[in-house]
C-alpha cells in the first residue's frame, strides 16, 4: 500500500482559506466605509449644539468653479545627427490663473 503525502494538500487548503478571508475583507471594505460615513453625516446633521457644527456636511456636487489658465513659454528643440532630441525652455515659464470658486452647503 502506498502512503500519500498529505502535507502539501493541507498547505494548499490553508492558502485557499486565507485567500478567501482576504477577499471577504476587501469586499467588505466598501460597506464599512459607507457605514462610517453615514454615522459621521448623521452626527453632523443631528446636532443639538449649533456652536459645534455650523451648517450641513460638505458635498462636492454643490461646488462650482470657473477658472481660466494661460501658459507662456519659449521652447528650444534641437536634434543632433544621431537623432537625439533635446528640449529646453529659453525663458522662464509663466502660468496665470484667474476666476472664481464657490462652495455652498447642502440645500435644506
Amino acid at each position: 500500500m502506498i502512503k500519500l503525502n498529505k502535507r502539501a494538500q493541507s498547505t494548499a487548503e490553508y492558502a485557499i482559506v486565507i485567500a478567501l478571508v482576504i477577499a471577504a475583507a476587501v469586499a467588505m471594505q466598501v460597506y464599512v466605509k459607507r457605514g462610517l460615513q453615514a454615522k459621521v453625516k448623521g452626527t453632523v446633521d443631528f446636532n443639538p449644539d449649533p456652536t459645534v457644527f455650523k451648517g450641513k456636511q460638505y458635498e462636492p456636487y454643490y461646488s462650482e468653479s470657473n477658472m481660466d489658465t494661460t501658459r507662456e513659454a519659449r521652447e528650444m528643440t534641437t536634434t543632433d545627427k544621431s537623432g537625439k532630441v533635446t528640449r529646453s525652455l529659453e525663458d522662464p515659464e509663466v502660468i496665470s490663473s484667474w476666476g472664481t470658486q464657490t462652495t455652498v452647503a447642502l440645500p435644506e
